[in-house]
Order: C-alpha cells, then sequence, then structure tokens
C-alpha cells in the first residue's frame, strides 16, 4: 500500500494544515495510507497523526531563536524521534510544508531526507527557505536573498531574534542542506513566487505551480435573505459592506491602510476586518467593525458572500488565498499591485491599485458600486472554479506524486 507522509507547523489547522488534511484525505480515497506529523494545535484527522516534540520543545526552540538566531536548529530530540517513526513507516512520499514554527530541526531532517533519498515534494507557502531569516522581503525591498543574507534588516521579525544576527550563517546552511536532497520538486503556489525561487540558491531544483484550492462547494453565493440577514446582524442594514479577512493584522497586511480609508468612505459605508485581537477591536472607529479570528467556514462564507467588495490591502502574499475565496462567493475584489497579489484577479473581477494608494482605491470602489456587485458576481464565480478548485489543484499533486514515486 501506497504511503505518504506530510509535515506541517499546524495539524488541520490554518491555511497550511488544512490543506495537508485535504491532500490526506485525497490520498485515503485513493487507498493510501496518509500520514501528517505536526507540531502544534492538533484536531481531528482523517489521516494518522503524529505528534512532533513537546510543547516545552517547542518554547525552548522559541527562546534560543529569541536569543541565537537559530531557528529551524532547535527540537534535536524531537527532529530524532520523528525520523525513527518515519523509518518505521516506510513512506513512498514526503511532503514538506512550513518548515518554521519552532517544531522540527532542519538540519537533522534534510540529513535524513538526503541520505535516504525518498521522493520529497515541499510546497513553499512563503520565502523562508531561501533567505537566512525571514518569511517576506519585499515589504522593506531587500534582496540579498539572491546572493548571501547578511546584517538583516528585520531581525527582529518574526522568526525575531533580540540581540543576535545569524542570517549569513543560516542562509549558506539552508542553501547546503536544501540543495543537498537529489530527488525533491518543489511547489510554489504562484507565479510571482516561482519567479522567486528561480533567482534563488534552489533555481536549479524542479519546480512546480499549484495554486492554493478553494472549496468552491462551500464558498459560494448565499441566498439574497441570508445576506441581509448578515448584514442585520452586524448592524450594516442596507448598507455598503467593504470587507478584510487575516489571520493576523498588522501594518504588511494593510490594518493601516485600512483606518486610513476609513476616515474617507461614505456615511453608508462599511469596513468589516475579520481576524482581528480583542486589544485592536476596542479601538476602531465607528464605521469599521471588528471580528475575531473564527475557524468556521460557514461563517467566513457567509461573510465573503454578504460583502459588497472585498479588499486585500496586504503588500505580500504569496498567493493570496481570500481573494480567491471572495470570488468564488460571488464577491468582486480590489487588491494592491503587490508581490502575488494582482494574478488572482482578472479585468472582469476587480481592480488593481498601487501600493497604499487611498485615492485608486476609493476610485476602485466607486467603480464596483457604480457597477453594481451582480456585474461582477457570475464572473468571479467562474474563474474561482476554473483557477482554484481545490479537486483540480489536490489532483495535481496526486499526479505529481505517483510521477515521482514510478521514477
Amino acid at each position: 500500500m501506497t504511503k505518504l507522509l506530510q509535515i506541517v507547523v499546524e495539524g488541520n489547522r490554518g491555511s497550511t494544515g488544512t490543506i495537508a488534511e485535504s491532500i490526506g484525505e485525497l490520498v485515503l480515497k485513493q487507498g493510501w495510507k496518509s500520514y501528517i506529523a505536526h507540531g502544534r494545535f492538533p484536531r481531528s484527522s482523517s489521516s494518522q497523526i503524529i505528534r512532533i516534540g513537546s510543547s516545552l520543545e517547542i518554547l525552548i526552540h522559541g527562546i534560543t531563536t529569541r536569543l541565537f538566531d537559530r531557528h529551524g536548529l532547535g527540537s534535536c530530540r524531537a527532529t530524532r524521534v520523528l525520523i525513527k517513526k518515519i523509518e518505521k513507516i516506510k513512506p513512498d512520499i514526503v511532503h514538506l510544508h512550513h518548515l518554521h514554527g519552532y517544531y522540527i530541526n532542519i538540519e537533522i531532517l534534510f540529513n535524513y531526507l538526503s541520505n535516504a533519498n525518498l521522493p520529497t515534494v515541499w510546497t513553499f507557502h512563503d520565502c523562508w527557505a531561501i533567505t537566512g531569516h525571514c518569511c517576506y522581503f519585499d515589504y522593506v525591498g531587500c534582496q540579498k536573498w539572491k546572493t548571501n543574507c547578511h546584517h538583516c534588516p528585520q531581525k527582529k521579525e518574526y522568526p525575531a531574534s533580540l540581540f543576535i544576527d545569524r542570517s549569513k550563517k543560516n542562509f549558506y546552511l539552508k542553501k547546503k542542506l536544501f540543495t543537498s536532497v537529489s530527488n525533491m520538486m518543489i511547489v510554489t503556489v504562484s507565479e510571482w513566487l516561482d519567479s522567486i525561487v528561480g533567482n534563488s540558491f534552489l533555481a536549479d531544483t524542479p519546480r512546480k505551480i499549484i495554486f492554493n484550492g478553494v472549496n468552491v462547494d462551500l464558498y459560494k453565493k448565499t441566498p439574497l435573505m441570508k445576506s441581509q440577514a448578515t448584514k442585520k446582524s452586524l448592524k450594516i442594514g442596507d448598507g455598503f459592506m467593504i470587507l478584510g479577512v487575516a489571520n493576523t493584522w498588522e501594518e504588511r497586511k494593510g490594518f493601516n491602510d485600512f483606518m486610513r480609508l476609513s476616515k474617507r468612505i461614505g456615511r453608508n459605508d462599511f469596513i468589516v476586518l475579520v481576524g482581528l485581537r480583542k486589544s485592536q477591536i476596542k479601538n476602531l472607529p465607528n464605521n469599521v467593525i471588528g471580528i475575531i479570528r473564527t475557524e468556521s467556514m460557514e461563517k467566513l462564507r457567509d461573510l465573503y458572500a454578504a460583502a459588497d467588495v472585498y479588499l486585500n490591502l496586504s503588500v505580500e502574499e504569496t498567493f493570496g488565498l481570500t481573494t480567491a475565496e471572495a470570488l468564488s462567493c460571488g464577491t468582486p475584489a480590489i487588491v494592491y499591485n503587490a508581490t502575488a497579489c494582482p494574478e488572482v484577479l482578472d479585468v472582469n473581477t476587480g481592480f488593481v491599485v498601487n501600493k497604499n494608494d487611498i485615492d485608486g482605491l476609493l476610485e476602485s470602489i466607486e467603480g464596483i458600486r457604480k457597477n453594481g456587485k451582480e456585474f461582477y458576481s457570475s464572473q468571479c464565480r467562474e474563474r474561482a472554479i476554473k483557477y482554484y478548485n481545490r479537486v483540480d489543484r489536490l489532483s495535481e499533486y496526486l499526479e505529481m506524486y505517483k510521477q515521482m514515486i514510478a521514477g
């Protein structure tokens, strides 16, 4: 029986954990065995779950990162235990997702993968693998990752180091480790990310673009009465609803621009932000409605479907899944002309404006208001089904697995 083992930081939670779970469900339907090794936050799973390490080991890993900038180099015992389990399972293929998150030792893991010569897939959900420290660099305009990281301008950003800058050593260690696995395929989730990897030390490693997928059967338009009820529950009534969604809200995700926008929208316009902390919600202006992070996809679907327009004001996205989810619900979107964000849209499904251009946002919002949501709705849905249908995207992974196992 064919066996797949995935490694991911969160078990069936968050975007990457959910992707890993969906892949596991797919291969189980094919009669395979599916194992998911995770660092923390597990939820129930169809696959066999393997916990990597303990909460204490994650804490210690976090402390060594803060003090010595050795992220990915803690969790030694936890990783050795994992490898013993992998050797017992004897998977036919290994699929890596996020390896940052204070839960695994990349040196021990990649030395094993290199020696075992296991077919390995690694999906890049951000840029951490090709830098000496950070997950994103576009926001600060850093290009050091192309040649040699050093004197990291984001040393105190996740995974933060308070004192020591090891970015140069980390860069060369990653280069050595990540180019050592001869039978590895890198999956990038956007054309933008693919071009970035193509300019990194992993340029010669085989790679394939597979967009992140949306459950188009769940994320879809809801009846008008349902959307009206959703707006009523938010105390918007017949107002114009501008929606934004993020796991965490910070300047990079566009929080400050939403606040600037709130000062200039109409009296019957309301901004709804999902994923805020309680402390952030306390200080919002009257025309901004804050909602804490929700794990309910149905609740999120209802918000997407009720919104008149979806705004993704992030300046650093390797894909932009929330934008694709909004399209699937028939809601047009506006994004910044930054990183992978524009790829999700076309001229029939929304607008692309320059970063931090509030005037451009207002003009685009007015364009959608003038045309009406229904002018865009069917084309939004069609684009989501054509390019971002989760079933189709997962099938690409399955075919890739089969080809790699066959050699």
